[in-house]
């Protein structure tokens, strides 16, 4: 598929097929690959991910966050983390960190896996859950996950395009 077709049809996806066979080390590499590739702030590369596959860990990153009940029934979550040690500017690591994502997303849909992204919001359960099982050091700042695993639902594509919304400049 090419690159247009995958971000006009790539969806959210929630529900996971536990009969599937799991993403394998190949598919996990290449979303890793991909999220690497995204674009960074000075080149400061201030990323981290945290790869989860142990079903009680994925259990808890469940319960204790408030849209993340799905993570229970992926394969995978990855957690990001931005480095405040080689970006101390938070809205670029948060930047930094989504372009990250959405390369992640898009690379899961275009190995025909299902993914949603759950943002992770400083001071909530899930932030400082996150930080405790995980072993985060203090400058390392939980701000996504990318829940992975074989699609249990499929979602066709919704056409967003609005022209209201476009401003052209004028001559």
């Amino acid at each position: 598929m090419d690159v247009l077709e995958a971000i006009r049809t790539r969806r959210s996806i929630r529900k996971f097929d536990r009969d599937a066979a799991p993403v394998d080390a190949g598919e996990l590499r290449s979303i890793l690959d991909a999220g690497f590739a995204a674009p960074s702030a000075h080149n400061l590369q201030p990323r981290h991910y945290y790869v989860v596959r142990n079903r009680e860990k994925r259990e808890t990153i469940a319960r204790i966050g408030r849209y993340t009940k799905m993570a229970a029934e992926a394969d995978v979550c990855i957690v990001i983390t931005g480095d405040t040690e080689k970006q101390s500017r938070m809205e670029l690591l948060i930047m930094d960190c989504s372009a990250s994502i959405q390369n992640m997303l898009l690379a899961a849909h275009g190995l025909g896996l299902g993914a949603v992204w759950c943002g992770v919001f400083a001071g909530t359960s899930l932030a400082s859950g996150l930080e405790t099982m995980l072993g985060l050091p203090p400058h390392q700042v939980p701000l996504g996950i990318v829940v992975v695993g074989r699609p249990g639902e499929t979602r066709g594509p919704v056409d967003r395009f609005d022209p209201a919304f476009i401003h052209m400049e004028e001559d």
